[in-house]
């Protein structure tokens, strides 16, 4: 077995922690980044909210209709909608982390 079949599950963690944000090493983010990603993480929060409220609400008006396969189509929009979003959110940060690191607090 080679030594890097032996990696312990922290280090495999510690790995897969560092390719999801792409940091290599990982560079510390500034104050601003730190800032700027709770930004974005706050208004897609709200984006879920407000989607999660129509989908209800649409939900409602399918099932109201009696029309299961329109409930079944709603279901699956909003499901898409939701990864669409989460895809969005994503990129997001991942810009913000791959800015050029600042020195000081911006």
């Amino acid at each position: 077995m080679a030594d890097d079949e032996l990696k312990s599950a922290w280090e495999i963690a510690l790995e897969k922690l560092r390719a999801r944000e792409g940091k290599g090493e990982g560079t510390p983010l500034t104050e601003g980044q730190k800032e700027r990603i709770a930004e974005i993480r706050r208004r897609y929060r709200a984006k879920r909210a407000e989607m999660e409220i129509l989908h209800r609400q649409n939900v409602e008006k399918a099932w109201l209709r009696g029309d299961p396969e329109e409930v079944r189509k709603v279901e699956e929009e909003y499901v898409r909608e939701l990864r669409r979003l989460d895809e969005r959110e994503e990129a997001e940060v991942r810009a913000v982390r791959e800015e050029p690191g600042k020195t000081g607090d911006d």
